[in-house]
């Protein structure tokens, strides 16, 4: 959920009546203003719901996304108080191929947060949504009945390597069979900075060049092991598109309670869903092809924080489900901005910072399960554009990891007794034991 009132509604959204609620009522005219009695016991939540789909796995990604995607929200918003877009899908992606690599408390940390509740099944859950993401390419004209491009959405992932690193061998395969992650092998040790432009050139090219330098400078180092990177874009028009010659410069109420001039656009909805729910109003928006749409959420005035923090993604899919065919005005800005976090903060102060130190396990990422791997830093950068036309966004993570460095000691000098055992490792078998007092009589014939 964005962190600004998306809608702007100087003619507010005329209060349009939920049609069907009561199986024989038409829907209210676009100028009827009182909504019918409600049957249901009156509450003061809004309401709870679950994932619409019928796939068990596809219902649980769904829902632990949601919970991840609006508990992250929620924590950088408090600290930011500006416009906020992110793609929750691509961070949950790329962390999960990072997921795939942990072991032992780093990987319980990072289930707990991310709310992957499938465990190993989380890949190939993620590979089943991706193909239905895949199925959304095309739909149907609703004029002459021809099959058109519905929208671009276009998903890739791919990994960076350091030149010869031990990875393991099943690990790769896992990102390749789910994700369809290649490795690209890369000289993090003789040219960080050119790997560096390699990588976010990646980015660009996969976005429409919308995500421009992800990584910033000084972000990949000799040091860096792997990177990990997810790209989205998307691009759909609306099913019902804004006619321009409607848009006209209003007032936008922000927040803090500034105002300023914003192009706002002007709609007559026929038949769109909607839903008033205690302590909000929504508003469906469809695109071409009607699979996919924008759903937009106004607080009541003066609450739009309480509603925004509080809000769960139960009671999400709860006003998912709450939504039926009514007919009204809509008032709507266009906008357009990025955001750009660095997100290791925020997901060690929501319950995963082992990931992130010397005592992270991603054993499973290296050939015998042994090395030293960690999470640097977690890059996420995003775009959103939303006119008369339709809605442009995209956005990309990237995991940094690197490698921990051995401690070191400085100088040990023995040169004051000490002990010595001769070992099997295997077995830890002690073959040998002594000890050294006097090095000087201890030099053998000459």
């Amino acid at each position: 959920m964005n962190r600004r009132e998306l809608l702007a509604l100087s003619g507010a959204l005329a209060a349009a009546t939920v049609a069907g609620c009561t199986g024989t009522e038409d829907p209210p005219s676009e100028t009827d203003t009182t909504a019918p009695p409600s049957t249901d016991t009156p509450t003061d939540e809004p309401p709870t719901g679950e994932p619409g789909v019928d796939d068990e796995r596809l219902a649980a990604l769904a829902a632990g996304n949601a919970e991840f995607a609006l508990e992250l929200h929620n924590h950088l918003a408090a600290n930011t108080g500006g416009n906020q877009f992110l793609s929750p899908y691509s961070i949950s992606v790329a962390l999960a191929m990072t997921y795939a690599g942990a072991r032992g408390d780093t990987r319980q940390q990072m289930e707990d947060v991310l709310h992957y509740t499938l465990g190993e099944e989380i890949h190939s859950a993620f590979a089943d949504l991706q193909a239905e993401l895949d199925s959304r390419q095309t739909a149907t004209d609703p004029v002459d009945d021809s099959e058109v491009d519905a929208f671009q959405l276009s998903v890739a992932n791919t990994l960076w390597g350091a030149d010869g690193y031990p990875f393991s061998d099943d690990y790769l395969g896992l990102l390749e069979e789910h994700y369809g992650a290649g490795l690209r092998e890369a000289d993090f040790a003789g040219d960080p900075d050119g790997e560096r432009e390699r990588i976010n050139d990646w980015v660009a090219d996969q976005t429409e060049d919308r995500i421009e330098d992800l990584l910033p400078a000084g972000s990949i180092t000799p040091q860096t092991v792997l990177v990990l990177t997810n790209a989205i874009y998307f691009m759909a028009s609306w099913l019902h598109k804004f006619d321009p010659e409607n848009t006209e410069d209003g007032t936008f109420t922000a927040l803090d309670g500034t105002e300023s001039t914003v192009p706002l656009m002007h709609q007559e909805m026929d038949r769109v869903n909607y839903a008033s729910i205690p302590g909000a109003q929504a508003v469906e928006l469809p695109y071409i092809g009607e699979d996919v749409s924008m759903v937009l959420i106004l607080p009541d005035e003066g609450t739009f924080e309480e509603f925004e923090q509080n809000l769960t993604a139960a009671q999400l899919f709860g006003i998912f489900e709450e939504m039926s065919d009514a007919t009204g005005s809509l008032v709507f800005p266009r906008f357009e901005f990025e955001t750009e976090v660095q997100l290791s903060k925020a997901l060690s102060e929501l319950g995963m910072p082992i990931a992130f130190g010397g005592g992270a396990d991603f054993g499973g990422m290296v050939e015998g399960g042994q090395g030293g791997l960690f999470i640097d830093e977690v890059f996420h950068k995003s775009f959103v554009s939303v006119d008369e036309d339709g809605t442009e966004a995209a956005a990309a993570t990237a995991v940094v990891m690197l490698e921990s460095l051995p401690p070191s000691w400085g100088e040990l000098r023995f040169d004051r007794p000490f002990l010595f055992c001769i070992r099997d490792r295997p077995t830890d078998a002690i073959l040998f034991l002594g000890r050294v007092t006097d090095a000087g009589a201890a030099q053998g014939s000459e």
